[in-house]
């Protein structure tokens, strides 16, 4: 069977359903959203998967865009930073990170909003030892590490508290 280096994705991003013509089977999940749908709130970093600048989830698990081709995105459901807010409101981990000042820059805080939310779902979020842990593969440069591990552990216990 012969390799084809141009195909069509079928991607649900933030709850919209995307087709993305003919894109080369060499693009990763990162420039997609970022080039062909125009979401630039993943990050592109170190473009080595060292860094989590560019965390999305892609079916409830983080991942690394840089690290994941777009065409094995095929079918399947991704949530970048904007799309964590609805009805206008901010995600319990996008306000935490505002009411923590947790960042300096702002480059790494898409990624580690996202690893955040993450990290909550996964139920890693309950002491900073912890939560530090399971946010590691997200650098901050700025080291915003103990605001960053002050609102995912407000955040955490917010949503815990919402779900009761």
């Amino acid at each position: 069977m012969p390799f084809a280096d141009r195909l069509d994705v079928h991607v649900r991003v933030n709850g919209v359903d995307q087709v993305v013509r003919q894109v080369d089977a060499r693009v990763s999940l990162l420039d997609l959203l970022r080039e062909h749908l125009d979401l630039t709130g993943a990050k592109k970093g170190c473009n080595r998967g060292e860094c989590g600048a560019c965390t999305v989830l892609l079916d409830g698990r983080r991942v690394n865009g840089c690290m994941v081709l777009a065409v094995a995105v095929d079918g399947r459901e991704v949530t970048t930073v904007e799309g964590l807010a609805a009805n206008g409101e901010l995600h319990a981990v996008q306000k935490a990170f505002i009411d923590h000042d947790a960042f300096q820059c702002g480059f790494c805080t898409p990624g580690q909003v996202i690893s955040a939310v993450a990290c909550i779902r996964e139920g890693h979020a309950t002491d900073e030892h912890e939560i530090r842990e399971w946010m590691s593969g997200n650098i901050c440069r700025c080291s915003s590490y103990p605001q960053i591990a002050a609102a995912v552990r407000a955040a955490g216990a917010e949503l815990a508290q919402a779900e009761r």
